[in-house]
């Protein structure tokens, strides 16, 4: 389990140290995120140290949610007066990605017809 929990930590870091070193605007463990994505891919999986670890975090997933509601409760008053905004925001935002992915989901969907029709 030690290896692979230092695996994703080294993925988040060289993110980090990817968005540091070039001003990137996206966070640095997104960038981890997709770098270890790339290296799943070539690799054609995780191993299964890689996988019984990341399950065994996924189970302990709620855990992580406790900051960011300790974070609404601390600025609870900010959110009062700023509660438009940031609910347009959020409607906005979830309906922007209900539309790429219903649009992505298409697109593979007629790639994958497309591809099998071939002979």
């Amino acid at each position: 389990m030690i290896p692979a929990l230092t695996q994703l930590l080294l993925f988040q870091l060289a993110g980090e140290l990817l968005v540091h070193g070039f001003a990137l605007t996206i966070p640095g463990p997104v960038l981890g995120m997709l770098l270890l994505f790339g290296w799943l891919v070539l690799r054609q999986g995780p191993s299964d140290d890689l996988r019984h670890s990341t399950q065994s975090l996924l189970q302990h997933l709620s855990l992580l949610f406790i900051p960011a509601g300790t974070g609404v409760i601390l600025y609870f008053k900010l959110l009062e007066a700023e509660w438009l905004p940031i609910t347009v925001a959020l409607l906005a935002s979830t309906f922007l990605s209900m539309v790429v992915t219903a649009a992505a989901m298409h697109l593979l969907t007629r790639h994958r017809q497309a591809s099998e029709e071939r002979p």
